[in-house]
């Protein structure tokens, strides 16, 4: 009997639970809300975050995010002005601004995105048709340097009168100009990658590779002449010192010859016949040998110091 007692008080515990659950909801702060009743939109969004209330059952909860939200398109191959066919890759930011125009047109975010593919490469491939190549790589008109002197040479690079920074400026302006219709908003465009096709860019690789080839003997060819430079001053240097040396020891000979000069003419004055048979001795030694035959005349003086030797 107890336990009948209790049924219909568990039951209505139970049936008001599920109709509090249906009735209470909340709101995150990343999030808003848009209550439709029968697939129809109720009231205002609810865009700040807390308990809320609705009616069970037959309302219900649209959950839509405030957050900033990624788009990533798809490489899209499109032609410059200049009749040069790339690969075009953006992404963009975008977020939901108008839940109550999002739910009604969109839904709900894949829809969104597949709606912004349209949108966003549209306005992409308007801006990429009317501008040159060299305007999508570059953003001013600062000279290249280094491996990037080989896009120089691949293509006709003129003055940037707008830039990537522009044109990405002006693809934004192009797409947020439609999107608001959906309850939305453009925050960013970027072009993440601008490459060629396969067929050109092999062709533009060739170029490239050519013109570093062109660059790369270019500075053998000055190397060889720097190298030929130095050799000559080297050996105009060499020259200078060989012959400053030269000089030199030439002085020093000089001076040397000089004293030595000095020297015999003191000892000569000393003592004259020692020192010419000092002298003769010196001749006999430089001039004779084993093979040496002198005919002299027995008044030479050559001979006079051989003539006092006793036989």
């Amino acid at each position: 009997m107890r336990l009948e007692k209790w049924i219909p008080i568990i039951i209505v515990i139970i049936f008001g639970v599920v109709i509090l659950s249906s009735t209470l909801y909340t709101v995150d702060q990343t999030q808003q809300v848009v209550i439709t009743q029968f697939g129809k939109p109720i009231g205002k969004p609810i865009t700040e975050p807390g308990l809320q209330l609705k009616k069970p059952f037959i309302q219900k909860v649209n959950y839509f995010d405030k957050r900033l939200l990624e788009w990533d398109g798809s490489p899209t191959q499109i032609p410059t002005k200049d009749k040069k066919y790339i690969w075009v890759d953006t992404t963009a930011r975008w977020k939901i601004v108008d839940p109550l125009k999002f739910l009604q047109t969109v839904g709900n975010e894949r829809t969104a995105l597949s709606r912004l593919d349209d949108i966003i490469d549209s306005a992409t491939r308007n801006q990429v048709t009317i501008h040159l190549l060299y305007e999508l790589i570059r953003n001013s008109n600062r000279e290249f340097t280094g491996v990037m002197l080989g896009i120089q040479a691949a293509e006709e690079m003129g003055e940037v009168k707008y830039g990537r920074e522009a044109i990405t400026r002006a693809i934004l302006k192009e797409a947020s100009q439609v999107v608001p219709r959906y309850g939305m908003e453009l925050v960013d465009v970027r072009i993440k990658r601008v490459n060629y096709v396969e067929d050109v860019r092999r062709k533009v690789y060739e170029r490239m590779i050519s013109e570093r080839k062109r660059v790369a003997e270019q500075y053998r060819s000055e190397g060889q002449g720097k190298k030929a430079e130095i050799e000559g001053m080297m050996e105009k240097e060499l020259k200078r010192i060989t012959s400053q040396a030269y000089r030199r020891a030439q002085e020093i000979m000089g001076k040397a010859d000089a004293e030595a000069t000095k020297i015999y003419a003191q000892a000569y004055n000393k003592d004259p016949e020692f020192y010419s048979f000092l002298r003769t001795l010196e001749a006999y030694k430089n001039t004779l040998d084993k093979q040496t035959r002198l005919f002299l005349t027995s008044d030479s003086d050559f001979y006079k110091y051989l003539k006092t030797l006793s036989p």
